[in-house]
């Protein structure tokens, strides 16, 4: 069996639509990220940076306080 034939025009597409998403923009993340704007590290990509931040440092407050309060309850036994 032959292989089905695949129009040159799908290949041009594909191959154009490719190129233009893999897009080198490395050297606007660097002119963003090295700018001394007083803008901590973290927070210098935008809304969905300083999201993401919260949302961690939530989780891992929420963790801390849960892992301490099991702590606190497994060490005072109850009584029978």
């Amino acid at each position: 069996m032959l292989a089905p034939r695949v129009s040159q025009a799908l290949i041009r597409s594909f191959s154009s639509t490719a190129r233009n998403r893999l897009k080198n923009r490395v050297p606007e993340k660097q002119k963003l990220f090295q700018e001394d704007n007083g803008i901590p590290l973290y927070l210098k990509g935008g809304a969905v940076d300083n999201i993401l931040y919260r949302v961690t440092m939530g989780l891992c407050l929420g963790g801390t306080a849960y892992g301490l309060y099991c702590l606190g309850w497994a060490s005072f036994p109850r009584n029978k």
